[in-house]
């Protein structure tokens, strides 16, 4: 059975998109515990990442199916174009979820808060499938299910910790609001490819309800609150200095260039713009993160 299909269902490589978001958290998270962290939790963090956002993409293609097809944009999706049958879709959906919850059992007996969340964290990322039908809030609920990742990386690493202070997820917590509207500015974008035909299906993108113009300028508003928050984390995490800084400055510039590659009566580079702005964007803050947290380690066995 050929895999790529289903790669190419679940726009398998857009998961760069989460994935480093999550181990960004999870280098956090570690560096504040005194012992080594298992080798199998790490492994318990990429196998859910990639599960979850699979069950999502793959329950949002299956619910989806009627409307791709009616749009001349996504109307040869594998679906709505019959490249796949439907009970393929379902049965991937349904194995990746089976997985995603047996990854979280990776962190037992020592931490069951990732087995408990499962459930109610896979409800929330299908639910999103079902919002742009009724709220223009659907960009923003797509932004929370990626606030996840941070979120439930630190919680996988940190459970215990986070059950006895509540206030130890703030610095996860202050890294998922900058992905929320990261993510947020980044799907409105998306979606202005779409403004005329969810106008004329009643759908509920702002792009549709408001127009291009309109639409874009709040993503440059969302863009600009995610940056504060992504400059705001060494506030509650300080072991982040300059180099994480300088990151969140590249974070910034790039963003600029997205927006002014993409105009209202120009909308050829959104693609560019949709993933290869934001792969490097979630993958160099991981990077620098990563450089800035070794030399911090480094220091403190140095001194």
């Amino acid at each position: 059975m050929a895999i790529r299909p289903f790669l190419e269902l679940v726009r398998f490589s857009h998961t760069l998109f989460a994935l480093p978001f999550a181990l960004l958290s999870a280098l956090m998270a570690a560096s504040l515990t005194p012992t080594a962290v298992p080798l199998w939790y790490w492994a318990g963090i990429v196998l859910a990442m990639v599960t979850g956002r699979t069950v999502a993409m793959g329950f949002n293609r299956i619910v989806d199916r009627s409307m791709d097809g009616s749009n001349p944009r996504t109307a040869m999706r594998h679906l709505p174009a019959g490249k796949m049958r439907l009970g393929s879709a379902v049965a991937l959906t349904a194995l990746s979820a089976v997985a995603f919850i047996g990854s979280t059992t990776l962190f037992l007996p020592c931490n069951r808060l990732p087995l408990f969340l499962s459930v109610p964290v896979l409800a929330f990322l299908c639910a999103y499938s079902y919002t742009k039908r009724f709220t223009v809030f659907a960009h923003f609920w797509l932004g929370a299910a990626l606030m996840l990742a941070p979120i439930s990386a630190w919680i996988a690493m940190r459970g215990l910790e986070v059950m006895n202070d509540p206030a130890d997820l703030y610095p996860a917590l202050v890294l998922g609001c900058g992905v929320l509207f990261w993510v947020a500015g980044f799907d409105v974008i998306y979606a202005c490819q779409d403004a005329a035909f969810d106008a004329g299906s009643g759908l509920f993108s702002i792009p549709g309800r408001f127009g291009v113009r309109r639409a874009l300028q709040l993503a440059r508003l969302l863009h600009l609150v995610a940056v504060v928050f992504f400059a705001a984390l060494p506030l509650v995490y300080p072991q982040l200095g300059w180099i994480y800084l300088s990151g969140v400055g590249a974070i910034a510039v790039l963003l600029i260039y997205e927006h002014a590659i993409v105009r209202p009566d120009d909308l050829e580079r959104v693609n560019t713009a949709f993933f290869h702005c934001n792969a490097v964007i979630s993958i160099g803050l991981l990077v620098v993160t990563a450089i800035d947290l070794s030399l911090v380690a480094k220091g403190a066995a140095g001194g």
